[in-house]
């Protein structure tokens, strides 16, 4: 049996904001976060992903199946859409599932929290509002709106 993700507790609700330790190693976190025998956000596994503004900013809650690419596409406005318009590309908190509809189901129960909760749902894992994407992957792969970019800045 495979390993469940760490915030399957879906009627609970979460810790009071800035009780955590406001210094965990981020890397742990991701680790504790995978499913067992993936090592790497690159891992093809069903996650739930909140993407920020800024800190206490603009929210946006997602589900995809490769966060790794998911996050790169919002970083680089690939898409029309509710993240390009309001500037929501800082990836502050993610979960991964055993399934995708698992990962669906708690997507539609995490937009359906009023803020606060996802607040501190938030600051459980992350506490200093640090972009966890570039935490593990130092970079966004480059692709072509990042030559497009490039050369708008030139």
């Amino acid at each position: 049996m495979k390993q469940r993700a760490i915030h399957d507790n879906t009627n609970v609700i979460p810790a009071q904001a800035g009780t955590q330790s406001t210094r965990r190693n981020l890397a742990s976190a991701v680790a504790l976060r995978l499913p067992q025998g993936h090592h790497q956000l690159m891992d093809i596994w069903p996650a739930i992903y909140i993407l920020a503004s800024a800190r206490n900013g603009t929210l946006y809650v997602g589900v995809t199946s490769s966060i790794e690419d998911r996050i790169s596409i919002h970083k680089q406005d690939l898409l029309q859409g509710f993240t390009r318009k309001y500037g929501v590309h800082t990836l502050v908190y993610f979960d991964f599932h055993e399934t995708m509809d698992d990962a669906i189901k708690r997507e539609k129960r995490l937009k359906k929290w009023n803020r606060q909760w996802k607040l501190r749902l938030i600051e459980s894992m992350n506490p200093e509002w640090v972009d966890l994407y570039d935490t593990y992957r130092h970079a966004v792969k480059e692709a072509p709106a990042d030559i497009i970019r490039f050369h708008r800045n030139r």
